[in-house]
């Protein structure tokens, strides 16, 4: 029950932020999310909405990092596991807690890829003032990373340009 009341918090301070921003003209960037232990900004243009887990239905001969399939709002998503995709295949083990906490990312319609993205936790919204510094993408980062951020504590998020990531090969490539 706590758990319910507090997602239902925090997507209400989420909505009334995007609101006030809207109002007072700010230009928030970024979803900030957590996931397999990396900080990463997703952005707001290109996300679609925020859910629950829902019910997965499996998919056989599948890559382990994709889920199965799951119905959001009464549409059928394909879901991936975030860090798995982006670790490259490796799934982390999650207890029922972190599962709790976990929540699913939609990508928006615009992309035309009805996919969810599976996250430990959501973070908030950030916008560039949030951060003191930034550095290009590693070589040999997927196509998909875009600038790395520094914030001013010291923690570092990669951002992930959604519409690359709906059309690399790999993501598409669901079969095993």
């Amino acid at each position: 029950m706590a758990n319910r009341e507090a997602l239902r918090e925090l997507q209400t301070r989420l909505a009334s932020r995007l609101q006030t921003a809207k109002a007072e003209g700010l230009s928030i960037s970024w979803l900030a999310v957590r996931a397999g232990g990396g900080n990463y900004l997703l952005p707001l243009a290109q996300s679609g909405q925020i859910f629950p887990v829902p019910n997965v239905q499996g998919v056989p001969y599948a890559q382990p990092w994709f889920l199965g399939v799951g119905n959001l709002q009464g549409g059928l998503f394909g879901l991936v596991d975030f860090a798995g995709f982006i670790k490259g295949g490796r799934v982390p083990a999650r207890s029922d807690q972190s599962m709790a906490q976990a929540r699913v990312v939609t990508l928006n319609a615009a992309l035309d890829v009805n996919c969810a993205l599976l996250v430990d936790e959501l973070a908030g919204l950030r916008q560039l003032s949030a951060f003191s510094g930034s550095e290009p993408p590693p070589v040999g980062a997927l196509a998909c990373f875009g600038h790395r951020y520094a914030d001013v504590q010291g923690a570092y998020w990669q951002e992930i340009n959604l519409q690359s990531l709906s059309k690399m090969p790999e993501f598409l490539g669901v079969s095993a």
